[in-house]
């Protein structure tokens, strides 16, 4: 290469650049030997043509017409809400990522998912972390390894290069790697867990997954705010981005998708654990509303939108008064930046006086929501603890609330109606619907449509006036 084209340099390990050569990589101090001459980007692209036009060329563009579309198959986890994540099941040849924070299921979720697909494939599982007898006793725990399966094999390798020969040789129908962070591959030097080896290790397994049609898992740690290890290279190359999410100490799990090809994104699986492994949590609105007791100040019943699916929460709000200089204003489970929004549109336009309070507001059941269709629930919460007052038993409130103190549209309002109506609500609050809508609202439930927050507020009751009562049960919480 003429040194004319030799615009820059750069490190063979880690890709650093710089325009004049050094004996020495400054950013990973890996390149022993220095850092390596960079062809330019135009000298890079006259070569390829040069090269393309003097052989067959392999990449011919195809007419979209020409593109034959069919259904995916898809195979049963044997798990309906790992199902609901993925789409309707594993699709071959897809590469799934799966993070959570240490101790929160991620394994016992994969036993759980493998013990069932093993019964009809075969797995092979990469024991990076944990010994296979380690695997093999909680596997015994769990209600799912108490079946026969024959399809599971475990392999206790950390070398990628022999994981995927022993998998060329087993021929799996599903590769599971637990976790990214352990494997490496032998030709670099990095150690297991580094930017490199990350990086690496995940472009081989998706090249493996892609031409062998082995559908393969991997698990990966998360950092403390919550992202998966390591460079965000792993969530583009993959298929699909799973996370599971819980809190210590609570049984609720909750399997979110923040990326897939192959489905909808933004489902959410809701699991609980218990001894017997991960149980699935079918009817999320009885479990989050069971133990509820209605009629208190400050408790109202609002409905989010988790993907596509309805769920039916209970916010509490707390107003206590207090001497310091700056009120406190503590959520959980809900944006404090929101609460802080509809406080200053509580205080501007209805006039209420909270200067001299803490506010505090939590989500039963330890789910998080970030829908602003609880906006209307929240500020009804919010001065329903301050001037003592309560919504009706069985009623439901759902709305966005602007900055006039206007209550603004939200999507899914006939699917929130119809999950309030199941479980036994006669009332609901929202939104004014759009003129000509053509789809009928539900039965059994009457909808009150308010353009403010006023209209809304009035509909608030001094605990003595109240003579409805909730529905006495909200159905089994699976």
């Amino acid at each position: 290469m003429a040194k004319k084209d030799q615009e820059s340099y750069r490190c063979p390990a880690c890709g650093y650049r710089s325009p004049k050569w050094m004996g020495f990589c400054p950013a990973c101090h890996e390149a022993p030997e220095g850092l390596v001459p960079e062809e330019s980007p135009g000298g890079r692209v006259e070569r390829y043509v040069r090269e393309a036009a003097g052989g067959a060329a392999e990449s011919r563009a195809l007419p979209i017409s020409g593109v034959v579309v069919g259904d995916l198959p898809r195979s049963s986890t044997g798990l309906s809400e790992f199902d609901r994540v993925l789409g309707g099941g594993i699709v071959p040849g897809s590469f799934i990522l799966l993070g959570g924070d240490p101790g929160i299921g991620k394994s016992t979720l994969v036993l759980q998912t493998v013990a069932n697909l093993a019964r009809e494939k075969t797995v092979l599982v990469v024991c990076g972390e944990e010994s296979p007898e380690q695997i093999r006793m909680r596997f015994d725990r769990l209600e799912a390894g108490k079946k026969k399966t024959s399809g599971l094999f475990l392999l206790p390798e950390t070398d990628l290069s022999l994981v995927l020969a022993e998998a060329a040789r087993l021929s799996p129908d599903i590769l599971i790697v637990d976790s990214i962070q352990t494997v490496f591959l032998p030709e670099w030097t990095q150690s297991a867990g580094s930017v490199i080896q990350l990086r690496e290790t995940a472009a081989t397994l998706l090249e493996f997954a892609k031409r062998s049609r082995v559908t393969t898992l991997v698990i990966g740690h998360v950092t403390k705010d919550g992202t998966i290890a390591g460079p965000r290279v792993l969530e583009h190359l993959v298929d699909t981005v799973l996370y599971l999410e819980g809190e210590r100490g609570q049984p609720l799990r909750i399997l979110r998708t923040a990326k897939n090809r192959f489905g909808p994104t933004q489902e959410v699986g809701l699991f609980e654990m218990e001894e017997g492994g991960l149980v699935e949590v079918t009817n999320p609105s009885a479990f989050f509303l069971e133990g509820r007791d209605p009629g208190r100040p400050g408790s109202t019943v609002v409905c989010g939108m988790e993907g596509s699916r309805p769920i039916l929460v209970e916010l509490q709000a707390l107003a206590a008064p207090t001497s310091l200089p700056m009120p406190r204003r503590v959520t959980q489970g809900v944006s404090s930046n929101r609460l802080a929004l509809l406080t200053a549109v509580l205080v501007r336009r209805i006039g209420l006086d909270l200067s001299g309070m803490d506010l505090y507001l939590n989500v039963v059941g330890g789910v998080e929501i970030e829908e602003t269709a609880l906006d209307l629930g929240i500020a009804l919460g919010v001065v329903s603890s301050v001037r003592e007052l309560i919504l009706p038993a069985g009623w439901v409130v759902v709305g966005e609330v602007g900055l006039a103190g206007e209550v603004r549209r939200i999507p899914g309002i006939i699917e929130r109606m119809a999950e309030a109506a199941r479980l036994g609500f006669s009332h609901m609050v929202g939104p004014v619907l759009p003129s000509g809508k053509s789809r009928p609202l539900p039965r059994g439930i009457v909808y009150h449509p308010v353009s403010d927050l006023r209209q809304a507020l009035a509909f608030l009751e001094k605990p003595s006036s109240s003579e409805k009562k909730a529905p006495s049960s909200v159905g089994s919480p699976r």
